[in-house]
């Protein structure tokens, strides 16, 4: 069950899946949102239990406790970035790399497994 402090609807870029990390898709011109595909894009929030089609609305938490599905391991208070198609996963820094963060674990899963998490987006950055 999501505890969202702030919702927004935005206009979808793109399909969104429900309960999915989201991304500004253009920044530069629009604040329209797709579904994040890389742990370096501007993401923005988590897409509610309904998601979004192209064109349409969709309700995005970007404050509070909301429910992400996984695409990988995590365990508890780790940062979560994004993986190929929106998933959670686990951020790695890596040496001189940017890494966007939509927030931390508050529980452990694995693939397909979908827990809470606090919404708090940041940048993870390691010297070179």
């Amino acid at each position: 069950m999501s505890i969202p402090k702030l919702i927004r609807s935005y206009t979808c870029s793109a399909d969104v899946a429900a309960k999915r990390i989201v991304k500004f898709s253009d920044a530069a011109s629009t604040s329209k949102v797709a579904q994040a595909a890389a742990n370096t894009d501007p993401l923005w929030g988590v897409s509610d239990a309904m998601g979004g089609k192209s064109g349409g609305l969709v309700d995005v938490i970007v404050s509070g406790l909301a429910e992400v599905q996984l695409g990988g391991s995590v365990n508890a208070g780790d940062p979560i970035t994004s993986d190929g198609s929106g998933k959670g996963v686990a951020c790695a820094g890596a040496a001189g790399e940017t890494r966007r963060i939509v927030g931390y674990a508050e529980a452990p899963g694995v693939a397909g497994d979908i827990i809470q998490i606090v919404v708090d987006r940041g940048v993870l950055q390691l010297p070179a």
